[in-house]
């Protein structure tokens, strides 16, 4: 993918080898969601670390919804600091660190060591969410407001090509250490050390090409840093009101994401369980669907800045709720190939959109805080979708086509509040603040 060194998309000052290192760092770290979360360890953490117990599907959804927590708790005032102290590019390379390094340990997890599993996972996805709030925040500063859907769009679209790279990368692995009759607790953790590998390589570019343009804020006399980014995030809490449709947005996003969420973490586990996958079915269904998300995301990224924020989310909701309702049915691999394709697209699209419309109502002088509320959102859905589907299979006694179909819902509601936003409103009260 080729980013376009053209002004009437980047920012003023902003290199095209700029733009690139920053989005290089969605190529980075989408191996960790592609392997970890969504292809590999999560179905091995239910199948052989839990030992496919009717709780297993219920303990991984837990132990992502206590990492989302850490998250929710620490993102806003990570947010604000970074504002506050202009550190945004030295937190996001202590969380590459974090993540990478967690990653690798990840490759001494076996069969029953699932306290040794939740703590990894609770350590690998905190740093990895707060990276992705931070990297987000970068974006107003590198493209143009009018552009902000097509310059997020290429970063999640590499972004899935990264993700492809490194799920490719192990299942060339995975084919070759089957082929010699290993089982899956020896050739699942060594897909781990790949993906640490991967992550870090390719973040390199990022730490060496990428500028920290925001300035340090004044300071509030006798307050630690920690006190001092409370209080500007409760100042942001105070002002709220003002923000009106921001507001709305975020409280969107918990529920559209709550479903995509839930897709991202459970896809591997419900192939497996309802569609009888095995780990190199599982892998390369991923794998191509990580192909047409790269396209959604890239195309829309285009459509958006042509038919407007508010329609582009909403055309991707829609094909959600049409997504869910093919895997419900699906009694053919056919169909449920064309489900998760459709899902693809989706994901690559909603993603991308998402975090475009958080920066055209961010005002100048608090993105990253902004982001870190945008960063508390996505995590806050991410704990509500995945554990009420795995609440529903648990109860259900592993009835995932029930749960699948639940999680319907949550884009639903998303939609009807989508409708309830005006994006002229929430745009100028950001170019007022």
């Amino acid at each position: 993918m080729q980013i376009q060194d053209n002004p009437q998309y980047l920012a003023a000052g902003v290199s095209r080898r700029e733009a690139w290192s920053w989005a290089m760092f969605d190529f980075a770290n989408s191996g960790y969601t592609t392997v970890v979360i969504t292809a590999i360890f999560n179905a091995y953490f239910v199948a052989v670390v839990a030992g496919n117990a009717e709780w297993a599907t219920f303990a991984w959804t837990a132990a992502l919804a206590v990492s989302y927590a850490l998250i929710i708790l620490t993102a806003p005032a990570l947010g604000a600091y970074a504002d506050a102290y202009a550190a945004k590019k030295r937190l996001l390379f202590l969380s590459a660190v974090g993540c990478v390094l967690f990653t690798g340990v990840l490759y001494f997890v076996g069969p029953g060591d699932l306290w040794l599993a939740v703590v990894l996972i609770i350590l690998t996805n905190f740093f990895f969410g707060c990276g992705e709030n931070l990297i987000a925040a970068f974006l107003p500063e590198l493209a143009q407001s009018k552009a902000l859907g097509k310059v997020s769009g290429w970063g999640w679209s590499l972004g899935y090509i990264g993700g492809l790279v490194s799920l490719g990368l192990s299942l060339a692995y995975v084919t070759w250490a089957q082929g010699h009759g290993e089982p899956a607790e020896h050739f699942v953790p060594v897909t781990m050390l790949i993906t640490a590998g991967f992550f870090a390589l390719s973040s390199i570019p990022t730490f060496l090409f990428l500028k920290e343009r925001a300035v340090p804020q004044s300071h509030l006399a006798g307050r630690t840093v920690v006190s001092e980014a409370f209080l500007r995030l409760g100042d942001t809490f105070h002002r709220v009101r003002d923000y009106r449709d921001l507001v709305r947005f975020l409280v969107c996003i918990v529920f559209y994401q709550a479903g995509i969420q839930t897709v991202i973490t459970l896809a591997a586990i419900y192939a497996q369980q309802v569609m009888s996958f095995n780990t190199s079915d599982t892998m390369f269904l991923v794998l191509v669907v990580n192909i047409t998300a790269s396209v959604g995301a890239f195309a829309f990224g285009s459509i958006q800045d042509r038919i407007g924020h508010i329609p582009t989310i909403a055309l991707t909701l829609v094909g959600w709720i049409v997504m869910i309702l093919l895997a419900w049915m699906a009694e053919s691999r056919a169909m449920f190939w064309l489900a998760a394709n459709v899902a693809g697209l989706c994901l690559g699209a909603s993603q991308s959109a998402g975090r475009a419309l958080v920066g055209y109502f961010s005002p100048d002088a608090r993105r990253a805080e902004f982001f870190g509320l945008w960063g508390l959102a996505v995590k806050l859905s991410s704990i509500l979708g995945p554990v009420t589907y795995g609440l529903v299979s648990w109860i259900s006694r592993g009835d995932h086509r029930l749960a699948m179909l639940i999680t319907g819902v949550y884009f639903v509601i998303g939609l009807l509040i989508l409708l309830n936003i005006d994006i002229k409103r929430g745009r100028q009260t950001a170019l007022q603040t």
